[in-house]
């Protein structure tokens, strides 16, 4: 614990965002991943193809501010009545969309580092498309990946608190002068 090497990261918002933003968008509630991911089970991921965000600066970082917007856009130019014709294709294409970013440039990096494993966590692990598409790519490039049960799944508190405890048990003490900060370091 403590000894991290950062391969990639989000350069905007959490793989979760666009699941809660585009729910919204949708009309299906807060927070959107399982709503999302139910309904695109009855949908045909393939019918609308929405943008794949790549940065060229890096292999392994993501972003996915262009998707939130792509499908405001596209709810936008369906009207409001022609978007509740095919909203699992809408949730099946979003979904993915963002499995597909996310695990390109995992199976990649996990290839280039020469990890075996890779561990999926926080809220979007939870979701169906991801952990089985996750699994294909990783299956065909001989590399193993664990998740914990969707009820395991939430968002990264149990995470942060486990980092917390890491530090603490080192000697890290903190006053309540202490402020929040997105972008503290593990």
């Amino acid at each position: 614990a403590g000894a991290y090497t950062d391969l990639g990261a989000t350069r905007d918002d959490a793989a979760g965002e666009p699941y809660d933003k585009v729910a919204k968008m949708m009309g299906l509630g807060y927070p959107g991943g399982r709503a999302i991911d139910q309904l695109a089970q009855a949908g045909n991921p393939r019918a609308i193809r929405f943008p794949r965000t790549k940065i060229k600066s890096s292999a392994y970082e993501f972003s996915f501010s262009g998707i939130k917007t792509a499908v405001w856009h596209y709810l936008k130019s369906l009207g409001e009545a022609a978007s509740r014709e095919r909203p699992a294709d809408i949730a099946a294409s979003f979904q993915e969309a963002i499995a597909e970013m996310l695990v390109g440039p995992t199976i990649k990096a996990a290839r280039a580092q020469g990890i075996g494993r890779i561990v999926l966590s926080g809220g979007v692990a939870a979701n169906s498309r991801l952990r089985s598409r996750m699994k294909e790519d990783a299956d065909a490039s001989g590399l193993s990946v664990f998740y914990p049960a969707p009820k395991f799944c939430t968002d990264n508190g149990a995470m942060i608190a486990l980092a917390g405890y890491h530090w603490l048990k080192r000697g890290r003490r903190d006053d309540f002068r202490l402020n929040a900060d997105p972008d503290l370091t593990l």
